[in-house]
């Protein structure tokens, strides 16, 4: 089981703005600590965190953040609809778009995505894989 997931980035206003902008209405809470970025899944009193829970650090090296060739990160919504909509939430906080919301032919019929770039150049993705929402044609 994944635990958590960590990216890196240089301007954490830029950051808490994208990923503000879609990542609570997934469920996510934000807390600030040390000056970065935590958000993760509600949790009740005496529970253990719900995973995986979403960091934005600064580097710990010191160095410039940079993106891994390769490495995305997928937040599941839970309808093609919420895809569109946090999608769009996310490139009005200065994300960039790397791939519209729809079907693509290399995954299965019902699994709908949308692709973007945080500020920092980092990849995400939303999808939504829903069997009661309509497929893509075959």
């Amino acid at each position: 089981m994944i635990a958590y997931i960590t990216i890196g980035a240089d301007d954490m206003v830029r950051a808490e703005r994208f990923y503000s902008a879609f990542l609570p209405d997934l469920g996510y809470q934000l807390e600030h600590y040390h000056g970065d970025l935590s958000y993760a899944l509600p949790t009740k009193p005496g529970q253990a965190p719900n995973p995986p829970e979403f960091y934005v650090k600064s580097p710990f090296d010191g160095q410039p953040a940079s993106t891994g060739n390769g490495t995305m990160v997928a937040f599941e919504a839970r309808s093609q609809k919420q895809v569109r909509d946090l999608y769009a939430a996310a490139l009005e906080a200065g994300g960039r778009d790397d791939g519209a919301p729809g079907f693509r032919e290399a995954y299965g019929p019902n699994f709908f995505v949308a692709y973007l770039r945080d500020p920092q150049g980092n990849k995400i993705a939303l999808f939504s894989s829903g069997q009661s929402e309509p497929g893509r044609e075959e």
